[in-house]
């Protein structure tokens, strides 16, 4: 690949402007009013005088959020080099990317991007025919005119003659699920609304299961929800008289709730949590009418799911008795715990377990790098499977037919390809290899483990050019998560390239609270163990300070949801550690979090300001939102959301904000990007992914003190 040298992609970045001396006095915010709302917490009255700005649907905070665009993109707009960067950051991501095709019924389907769509179309082909006679079956671009509908989900039946695909309108949650006879392309049934946090779930031809919750009272995109329901809709009559098989009554409340059909079309699997961690199981022989549910699972203690079944004979993935998770089988006649037998063992690294062509695939994180076993259906270990580098790899999955499956493969310098896997022998070839305008042969990845304030160990990897003097002058971006069990393992960034091309650092940091080391990992991040994951994340910041990839005046700190929390409580707790802090989509209003959509689902990770005295008192301890503290100097700020984000409510960010710029007082700006049609990230069209990052990434450096790249 050609060496990339442009103006934007010089090998050092020049400085033309002190540090510290950005034009805060220059910017005049919008007025936010203050009320006088008070709520009292355990005898402990807290003022919260920017309640107004939840009202989403108010004309007020309309008014309030095109105000507060109008500074910042004004202030953006000053930017010299920020048209370089959305300039810079078109080119490197108009390249063709392949989806990984799937048979169902007599087509193969994959997904594909010319480059700068602003969403995937899918294609078809017959099963005897090759990809060269693709055709267009479904093109998400022409849902909406701007690319802001796209396509949340897709399932066919088992014959593929019908599909039903869900879209989400504006990035919101909110379903609607469309049923196509894929022959025709003609509507096969009235469109169904109201879905949420749902997929689709066939019953042979009959029809499928789906799940949602009533629709709340107030504004959709802020009101709480918490009764998940699981529904039956039978082909040819309206949604209306859809069955509720789960979830109605009191006895039945659960904030999620899902059901899945096994492959053979034999069991119903109903899976019912009060919140993102433990869940109860049940299942119910479909082959059998008269048939009611069995009970695998009757408490919370512990996840569990059935990945496949053999006849009657299930297999299940949970951490009951194995932190790391392991597969057991049991009987359907008697699934609970007591029959079970293990049949992949939990090792010392997490499971993340799929199915295809008649194998086991179990991927196991090692320090956050991907290592992947093959199993038969008897328990016996084929092979270790030799990836094509240090990474992460996705798939290893399909139906159980299927000759060939395929499997995907990243990190942080490779860009991510797919291969085709020969299940019997273990052999693959590259089936797609992205063509992109980066050298990343240029630079390198390197894990490092550094000491948190408690001692504990704790893994990052750090990316950046070759060769380069570690002299602490670097621009650096450290990204952190820390919670609900998720893992950051490497992956590719289109993005992040033109963060590189810049002479950058991106440092990603894997903190308690997420699942890199399984159960006891993400639940020392969690309630009363929180400050864990901030301690986490500052003692990162601090490493890469002490070890000269950069200094504060060059640090940039990102995340995005829980991530956000996460940078909103290390920017006030540490304000002089960083220069630029990008906190997106985040949990920001701790003590009242549980009250918007689903936030009540969070409280496993975060406990609840009602839960007791002690749990209040700790929350408010670190909750951004409450932690803003007058006179002080903040790091140069630039606060994201979207104003359709029905899961972290954009009221969080705008609160946060409001309080940022009433008690900022240092020189360094405040701002909030709200954008328009948006929601949590899902979904968002390409076009306006690209204008983000340029906007990010010009007022980091600018923040920096660069005047030009």
């Amino acid at each position: 690949m050609k060496q990339i040298v442009l103006p934007l992609a010089a090998l050092c970045l020049l400085a033309s402007c002190n540090e510290g001396e950005k034009n805060q006095a220059n910017l005049t915010y919008p007025e936010t009013k203050q009320v006088d709302t008070v709520d009292a917490y355990f005898d402990t009255e807290v003022k919260d005088p920017y309640r107004w700005l939840e009202d989403d649907r108010s004309a007020e905070t309309e008014d309030w959020v095109k105000a507060q665009n109008d500074v910042t993109f004004d202030y953006l707009d000053s930017i010299p080099f920020r048209n370089k960067l959305k300039e810079r950051l078109s080119k490197v991501w108009n390249y063709e990317k392949i989806g990984a095709p799937f048979e169902r019924g007599k087509y193969t389907y994959f997904s594909k991007n010319d480059g700068l769509q602003n969403q995937y179309v899918f294609y078809r082909y017959k099963n005897e025919d090759s990809i060269v006679n693709a055709e267009v079956f479904l093109d998400p671009n022409t849902f909406s005119d701007d690319g802001t509908t796209s396509l949340a989900g897709m399932s066919f039946t088992e014959d593929g003659e019908t599909l039903a695909y869900s879209i989400s309108e504006g990035g919101s949650d909110w379903r609607k699920i469309i049923v196509l006879d894929t022959e025709t392309m003609d509507r096969k049934e009235d469109t169904l609304v109201d879905v949420k946090f749902s997929g689709v779930s066939w019953k042979g031809n009959e029809g499928f299961y789906y799940s949602s919750y009533d629709k709340p009272e107030g504004s959709e995109l802020s009101a709480k929800t918490d009764q998940h329901k699981l529904y039956f809709h039978t082909m040819g009559t309206p949604q209306s008289g859809d069955e509720v098989i789960f979830g109605a009554t009191e006895a039945e409340k659960h904030r999620y709730v899902s059901g899945n059909v096994t492959e053979d079309d034999r069991y119903l699997v109903i899976s019912a949590s009060k919140s993102t961690s433990g869940n109860k199981l049940m299942i119910k022989d479909l082959t059998n009418p008269d048939s009611g549910f069995i009970e695998v699972v009757d408490n919370y203690d512990n996840d569990v799911y059935v990945i496949e079944n053999e006849d009657s004979k299930l297999f299940m993935v949970t951490d009951k008795d194995a932190p790391n998770k392991k597969i057991v089988t049991v009987e359907a006649s008697a699934p609970q715990p007591e029959n079970w037998e293990d049949f992949i063992p939990e090792t010392e690294h997490v499971l993340s377990p799929s199915t295809g062509a008649g194998y086991f695939f179990a991927e196991y994180m090692v320090d956050a790098v991907s290592q992947v076993k093959q199993y038969n259906y008897e328990g016996e270990l084929l092979r270790d499977i030799e990836l094509p580098g240090v990474g992460s790899v996705g798939g290893f999955g399909g139906k159980k037919e299927a000759k060939d499956i395929y499997f995907s493969f990243t990190n942080y310098t490779t860009p991510g390809t797919i291969y085709k896997f020969a299940p019997e022998n273990g052999t693959y070839v590259v089936y797609q290899k992205p063509d992109i305008d980066f050298d990343t042969e240029a630079y390198e990845s390197k894990q490092v483990f550094y000491t948190s304030k408690d001692g504990t160990k704790i893994p990052m990897i750090i990316t950046h050019k070759k060769g380069i003097e570690l002299d602490g002058t670097h621009p650096t971006m450290l990204y952190g998560y820390g919670g609900f069990n998720i893992s950051l393992t490497p992956s590719f960034s289109t993005a992040n390239t033109v963060w590189l091309e810049n002479g950058g650092i991106y440092a990603v940091a894997n903190l308690r609270g997420g699942g890199e080391y399984g159960k006891e990992w993400h639940n020392a991040g969690i309630k009363m163990k929180k400050q864990n994951v901030f301690d986490d994340f500052i003692a990162a910041a601090e490493y890469l300070i002490a070890e000269n990839y950069t200094s504060s005046n060059k640090l940039a700190i990102r995340g995005g949801s829980n991530g956000g929390l996460l940078v909103g409580a290390t920017m006030t707790q540490r304000p002089d550690l960083m220069r630029v802090a990008l906190p997106a989509v985040g949990v920001l209003d701790m003590l009242r979090y549980h009250t918007f959509t689903s936030g009540a689902g969070w409280a496993y990770d975060y406990g609840t300001s009602q839960d007791s005295s002690e749990m209040f008192e700790y929350l408010k301890g670190y909750s951004p939102l409450h932690s803003v503290k007058d006179g002080t100097e903040y790091p140069a700020t630039l606060v994201t959301t979207g104003d359709h984000d029905d899961r972290v409510v954009p009221a969080h960010s705008f609160k946060f904000a409001a309080e940022l710029q009433s008690k900022q007082a240092g020189d360094a700006p405040t701002l909030i990007r709200i954008e328009t049609d948006a929601g949590h990230g899902a979904g968002k069209p390409t076009s306006k992914i690209i204008q983000e990052y340029a906007d990010i990434f010009a007022f980091t450096f600018y923040n920096m003190g660069y005047t030009e790249l």
